[in-house]
């Protein structure tokens, strides 16, 4: 408290500023934030494209670290790993709730570039989520669009085959050749690591 003038957790290690947010010390709480706050926020744009509904997920994102502070668990990931997937998933939760106006197809092609080379999405990355973007980036583009539009839009293949004004047929068998593909690319997950 004496000397600096900064916050007495400026240099504390992020899980012990976790920690902190978890007994709910005020002071921690405000430094994890703060520590935090841009990222969490710029996972949130990456997905939303929604500065104002970005700045909601982030806040959500924040009260569930601090309601779930207590099941972290180190050898999962880091802190910051940890609280951008919390991020990332509300936004994708968010997008899916509010389907109503669909995206258009142009938009579609820069999430796609998007998934590959934003710095926000860099952050939510691990090992497997790289080789995931790239093989989802290798794919033919109408491939990668009709797998992200069932995938993260939860699409139908009717709505696929609606939105691109293709055959429903042609909508199923991008969507069944681009999973083909990604299981021949990807590595299977291994079993029984869970616990």
């Amino acid at each position: 408290m004496q000397g600096s003038g900064l916050p007495i957790g400026h240099r504390l290690p992020d899980e012990a500023l976790l920690s902190g947010l978890a007994t709910g010390d005020p002071e921690l709480a405000v430094t994890f934030v703060r520590r935090f706050q841009r990222t969490v926020f710029g996972v949130a744009v990456a997905v939303l494209g929604d500065p104002q509904l970005a700045e909601d997920i982030a806040q959500q994102t924040f009260e569930r670290a601090w309601r779930h502070a207590q099941i972290y668990d180190s050898r999962r990931g880091s802190v910051l790993s940890w609280l951008t997937t919390i991020a990332h998933n509300l936004a994708i939760d968010a997008v899916r709730s509010r389907r109503p106006e669909p995206l258009a197809p142009e938009d579609l092609d820069a999430l796609l570039d998007a998934v590959t080379e934003t710095p926000e999405q860099a952050a939510i990355a691990d090992e497997a989520a790289s080789r995931l973007r790239t093989a989802v980036a290798g794919l033919p583009r109408e491939q990668g669009r009709a797998l992200v539009m069932a995938g993260i839009y939860g699409m139908t293949a009717q709505q696929i085959a609606d939105r691109e004004g293709i055959p429903l047929g042609t909508a199923k068998t991008r969507i069944r050749t681009a999973m083909g593909k990604l299981r021949n690319t990807l590595p299977s997950p291994k079993r029984g690591d869970d616990g």
